[in-house]
């Protein structure tokens, strides 16, 4: 019998090498020729230009004022959305009551809202948080209506036959059956937030790296904005992997993350 020794390349050894063609491509397609360099400069001149504004006052004050609106629209998306989700699954009867309005709300595109948000608070902060939270409150909210739907009933009932009350109830048998469901919707919640922290900026015109964006295009910058672009690509990333982290640590005890530290 013949055994074959295989060597598996790490996963963040794949990611690396995915990044480094990426900015290969980046270099040699406008370099080349391929892509016009005036509108699509190389690798090269967006990092220089991302190089002399990280030392610029101006571009740490926008990525603070993004960073702001982001963790600010989060912190309330999460805080409402897992309250309305347990108080809709715990009361008997609200999901009934509910289901419609959320169901007719839910779709509405968070876009769509900034004529009326720029008409009651104009080009400020309050116009792209509440975009943020709109957005970010149904990632929340639906992970946490399944996360309550999930809870044994047996569990459930044994809780109500004693009388627990409501807070007792979601202490000691929802919240540790939701939680992984809770956890998702933030890990998801925390890339709608940014997403729209971004888009609102570059929409509203508050203060930002979208804000910088604008700038950006309207002097004809184009290494520059390009450069912003991979800021916020970067950003989009960190989030992402701040939150899984979270998650992981959070619930180390679940069998699904225990099955990805032993993979």
């Amino acid at each position: 019998m013949t055994s074959r020794s295989t060597t598996r390349v790490p996963g963040w050894a794949l990611g690396l090498a995915g990044v480094a063609v990426f900015l290969l491509l980046l270099q040699i397609l406008p370099t080349a020729g391929v892509i016009d360099r005036r509108f699509f400069p190389p690798a090269s001149e967006m990092f220089g230009a991302l190089s002399s504004w990280l030392v610029a006052p101006q571009f740490w004050t926008a990525l603070g004022q993004t960073l702001t609106t982001w963790i600010t629209g989060l912190a309330i998306a999460f805080v409402a959305g897992s309250v309305l989700g347990i108080l809709i699954g715990e009361i008997p009867g609200m999901r009934a009551l509910t289901a419609s309005t959320i169901e007719f709300l839910r779709p509405v595109p968070s876009v769509a809202l900034v004529p009326l948000v720029v008409m009651l608070y104009g080009p400020t902060m309050q116009s792209t948080l509440i975009l943020v939270v709109y957005a970010s409150i149904w990632q929340v909210l639906l992970q946490v209506l399944a996360g309550v739907g999930s809870v044994d009933p047996v569990a459930d009932d044994t809780a109500r036959s004693y009388r627990f009350s409501l807070w007792t109830r979601v202490r000691t048998v929802t919240l540790p059956s939701a939680l992984p469901y809770v956890m998702t919707g933030l890990r998801l919640a925390a890339s709608v937030a940014l997403i729209l922290t971004l888009t609102g900026e570059l929409l509203i015109g508050t203060p930002g790296l979208g804000s910088l964006l604008i700038d950006a295009r309207a002097s004809g910058q184009y290494p520059l904005i390009y450069a912003l672009v991979l800021v916020a690509g970067a950003l989009g990333l960190a989030v992402n992997l701040i939150f899984r982290q979270i998650e992981r640590r959070t619930m180390f005890w679940h069998p699904s993350i225990r099955g990805e530290v032993a993979a």
